[in-house]
C-alpha cells in the first residue's frame, strides 16, 4: 500500500515535471507569433536561440547526464552505455533523413527532458529541495529548445501551429510519467538510471554536433556563438544552485 508521504511525493514530482514540460509547449507558442523586424535581426535572433539551446543541452550532458551516470558504473559498461546513445541516436537520424522527416531538436529536446525528469523522480525523496531546483532548471532547458524544435518542425511540416503547440503540451505528460517510473522503480536502481543518463549524454552529444550546432551558425555574424555561452552558463548557474 502507498503511504501518504509516498502520495504526497507522487503528486509534488507530477506537478513539478509537469511545470518543467509545460516549458516546451510555452517556447513554442512563442515561436509561432514571434515577429521580428528587420529580418536580419529575426534571423540573428532565431540563430542565437538555436544556439542558446545547444548550450543548454551542452550543460545537461556535461553538468548532469554524465557526472550522474559515470558515478554508479564501473568504466566498461560508462563506455558502453554512452556509445549505444550515440550510435542508436545516428541510426535514428539517418531513418529521420531518409524518410524526411527533420526533427533533431525536438529529439533532442526529449532525450534532455525524460532522462532527467526520471532522476529527478529517483533522488526527489533524498532532496525534495534539490528537485524543485533541478525543475525550474529543466524547464528553463526546455523553454528555448521548444522554441527551437517549433521552428524545425513547422519549416519541414505542413502542421498548423496549433497542432504542433498542441502536440508538445502531450509530450509534457512525459515528465509526470517518467518522474514516476523514477519515483517508484528506480528509486533503488542507482545504476539503471546511470545507464540511461549516459546513453541519453551519447545520443544528445552526437545530435549537437551534427545538427544543432551547424544551424546556429551564421556568416559575418557573432552573437549566436554568445547565445551558445549562455546557454552553457545556464547549465553550471543552475548545477551549483542545486549543488548548493
Amino acid at each position: 500500500m502507498v503511504s501518504m508521504l509516498e502520495t504526497n511525493g507522487l503528486l509534488q514530482i507530477v506537478l513539478l515535471t509537469l511545470m518543467a514540460g509545460l516549458a516546451m509547449p510555452l517556447g513554442a507558442a512563442i515561436a509561432s507569433v514571434e515577429r521580428i523586424h528587420p529580418r536580419w535581426l529575426e534571423t540573428e535572433v532565431r540563430h542565437s536561440v538555436i544556439a542558446f539551446g545547444g548550450g543548454a543541452l551542452l550543460a545537461a550532458v556535461a553538468l548532469v547526464l554524465v557526472p550522474e551516470g559515470t558515478s554508479n558504473l564501473p568504466l566498461p559498461a560508462i563506455v558502453a552505455c554512452f556509445a549505444a546513445g550515440g550510435i542508436t541516436f545516428m541510426g535514428l537520424d539517418m531513418w529521420l533523413s531518409a524518410n524526411d522527416t527533420p526533427a533533431s531538436q525536438l529529439v533532442a529536446m526529449l532525450s534532455d527532458f525524460v532522462p532527467e525528469a526520471m532522476a529527478l523522480g529517483a533522488t526527489f525523496s533524498i532532496s525534495s529541495e534539490g528537485g524543485v531546483l533541478l525543475a525550474g532548471i529543466i524547464a528553463l532547458q526546455n523553454l528555448p529548445e521548444g522554441f527551437n524544435s517549433y521552428r524545425e518542425l513547422a519549416r519541414a511540416t505542413h502542421y498548423r501551429s496549433l497542432k504542433i503547440v498542441g502536440g508538445f503540451a502531450l509530450m509534457a505528460l512525459l515528465g509526470p510519467a517518467a518522474g514516476a517510473v523514477g519515483y517508484f522503480l528506480l528509486s533503488d536502481a542507482p545504476q539503471v538510471v546511470s545507464g540511461i543518463m549516459l546513453f541519453a549524454a551519447g545520443g544528445i552529444l552526437y545530435i549537437i554536433f551534427q545538427d544543432i550546432a551547424p544551424q546556429a551558425k551564421l556568416k559575418k555574424h557573432w552573437a549566436p556563438a554568445l547565445g551558445a555561452l549562455a546557454g552553457f552558463l545556464l547549465g553550471v548557474v543552475g548545477k551549483v544552485a542545486v549543488s548548493g
